[in-house]
């Protein structure tokens, strides 16, 4: 039955399908529970089985793949117009399969088990530095009753423990040992997240994929270990601005009536790999490195007439889009002037 479609709401115990033609004749609506949906796929006919992108959805997608049929990811943004009046799983489970009905529909590519495991182990990381900088803010804050004002940042640590520990400290003994304990968390965290960073260099150093990409500037081994985890297989966008789009490092349009007009950048894709290719392009114009760019390039008027953070956000963009030339062409990165020149 190549023509049905199943529809899957996920859950943790009890998961809601709809099955349908390609047509739209209603086969099924069924409500299993997990161990009952796994049966009753491996006895199903060979089908298209589409799920929303959601927790889990890459893992049923491999095993449905495993018991021979086709399954795609659709982006939950994409699903929820075609939901009936009242939201409710079945509902739901019906909304998916109408939207995967739709020619023009963009499907998502399920990760692999080695995807997941490097984004989560990435994503470990990013939470261990969000830990420790509300117990830095914790921190600061204390101190901030007693008097001492601290700027924000993990650099001046060395400054507030000075203080915790001068022996002519005007804090009472209680707000004292507090001061310690915190500053023993913050180190905890601090040799995790250095443990963490060594273990993601590391995979970053083992995979030809994350040396090349590590060959432009501004890309170390966290982004392009960023880059191997959470994109999908860049073949599937036509061209490098469609990367960059998925990044959401293009403007955000409100375009009408033939008139373009276009905003801030849309933000609307991978968040880790945009924030780690926006600080990867502040490198790359902030201090020493801004005296290496000459006054004539493409950077350099746009430093000597806009802010930085937008020149950082339109460098970004252009680096996507040479992540996507190096990935779909397996080579490494070159110069634009210099291959110019060549």
């Amino acid at each position: 039955m190549k023509d049905m479609i199943i529809g899957v709401d996920l859950a943790k115990r009890v998961f809601q399908l709809h099955g349908a033609t390609t047509t739209g004749h209603v086969a099924f609506r069924k409500k299993l529970k997990r161990e009952q949906f796994r049966r009753f796929m491996a006895e199903h006919t060979s089908c298209l089985v589409v799920f929303e992108a959601c927790g889990s959805a890459s893992y049923w997608a491999r095993e449905m793949a495993k018991l021979g049929h086709d399954a795609k990811l659709i982006a939950p943004q994409y699903v929820r117009p075609f939901v009936k009046r009242q939201k409710n799983d079945a509902a739901d489970a019906e909304a998916i399969v109408i939207a995967a009905r739709q020619p023009e529909m963009r499907f998502v590519s399920p990760k692999t088990e080695d995807q997941q495991a490097k984004a989560m182990l990435f994503r470990g990381r990013e939470r261990l530095v969000h830990q420790r900088t509300e117990l830095v803010n914790a921190l600061r804050a204390v101190l901030y009753e007693y008097g001492h004002v601290f700027p924000a940042g993990i650099g001046h640590l060395k400054r507030i423990e000075a203080v915790i520990e001068d022996s002519n400290c005007d804090l009472p003994n209680l707000i004292t040992v507090e001061c310690r304990d915190l500053l023993a968390q913050i180190a905890e965290k601090t040799d995790r997240i250095d443990e963490k960073t060594k273990a993601l260099k590391e995979l970053a150093a083992g995979t030809e994929t994350a040396r090349r990409l590590q060959t432009m500037p501004g890309v170390g081994p966290l982004t392009a270990l960023a880059v191997e985890a959470f994109a999908p297989d860049v073949s599937q966008f036509k061209r490098g601005r469609d990367f960059a789009a998925w990044l959401g490092l293009v403007p955000r349009q409100h375009s009408s009536g033939g008139k373009e007009r276009l905003g801030r950048i849309s933000k609307a894709g991978q968040t880790d790999i945009r924030r780690l290719l926006i600080i990867g392009a502040m490198t790359r114009i902030m201090g020493r490195a801004r005296d290496k760019i000459p006054s004539e390039s493409w950077l350099g008027r746009m430093l000597a007439r806009k802010p930085k953070m937008l020149v950082a956000i339109a460098l970004a963009n252009k680096m996507a889009r040479q992540l996507w030339a190096m990935l779909t062409k397996n080579a490494d990165y070159r110069d634009p002037v210099l291959a110019t020149a060549a």
